[in-house]
């Protein structure tokens, strides 16, 4: 089997660094991407040539771009792309002030997007790839607390699922992976970011919602690590997922939508 050239963003921690760490063991080949790059080889315990570090911050097409063509003077193509960088912009609405939420489409979708944009090229020459975006079940679901984290993510279901249908003829398959609440940093102080402009209409419910992130980091019922090794195993499959839900409370919550849209879709269908 050949070994696969993977080039993952967010890296440094979390997700991105556990498929990091599988598609090494796997034997694979990697190029670990990060705003911060420090410590990321001597964390993965990589003594080879197997593994190219690089900063990047998805933000600046042009750093994708220079991080795309150091990943193939290295390592002559791209086979996965794991669109993971992301952050989590929580609060109510009217709480966040539009620079955070014109942030937070900054990260979560024109992110990828740059991302993307730069390793196309390469897999359209290849006739082959993976795109492999992680998205969230708040990518089909969303609630108060998380309206603009949700249409982030809403947002970057939505292109990926068009993208798809326009890179497949060329041999190009794309992953949408939905994870529920995973116990990784994602809801620490320092990635989730909170609305900051206070409101007393919402001061109480606010401050209960603050309560229950604080309980919720670091007590989440879903692995991370179970889901890296599904991700890398699925870039191997000979009948590959177009979607992976991942998470007892994921599947919960994406059937109730389902079951919502299908009564709201009926109960229009009446109407008409």
């Amino acid at each position: 089997m050949i070994d696969k050239i993977w080039f993952i963003t967010g890296a440094g921690r979390g997700l991105g660094h556990l498929i990091a760490r599988d598609a090494l063991a796997a034997g694979d080949k990697v190029v670990a991407t990060s705003r911060t790059v420090d410590g990321i080889v001597k964390s993965l315990s990589v003594s080879d040539d197997s593994l190219l570090v690089l900063p990047l911050d998805v933000t600046d097409p042009e750093a994708a771009s220079a991080a795309h063509d150091a990943a193939v003077d290295a390592f002559g193509r791209i086979d996965v792309l794991v669109n993971n960088a992301g952050r989590a912009q929580l609060g109510w609405f009217e709480t966040i002030p539009d620079e955070d939420v014109r942030r937070q489409f900054e990260i979560n979708l024109f992110g990828a997007m740059n991302v993307a944009r730069a390793v196309l090229p390469t897999m359209r020459r290849q006739r082959s790839g993976l795109i492999v975006t992680i998205s969230s079940v708040n990518g089909l679901v969303s609630n108060q607390g998380g309206s603009v984290y949700a249409a982030s993510k809403f947002a970057l279901e939505g292109w990926m699922e068009g993208l798809a249908e326009e890179i497949a003829p060329l041999g190009i398959r794309s992953l949408v992976v939905e994870p529920g609440m995973m116990r990784t940093n994602f809801l620490d102080p320092s990635t989730a970011r909170q609305g900051s402009v206070e409101i007393a209409d919402y001061a109480e419910v606010v401050e209960g919602f603050r309560r229950f992130i604080s309980q919720a980091n670091g007590a989440q019922q879903n692995y991370p690590e179970d889901l890296a090794a599904l991700i890398v195993a699925e870039a191997s499959s000979a009948a590959p997922a177009r979607r992976l839900l991942f998470g007892a409370d994921a599947h919960e919550w994406a059937g109730a939508k389902c079951q919502q849209l299908a009564a709201e879709i009926d109960a229009s269908s009446a109407r008409a």
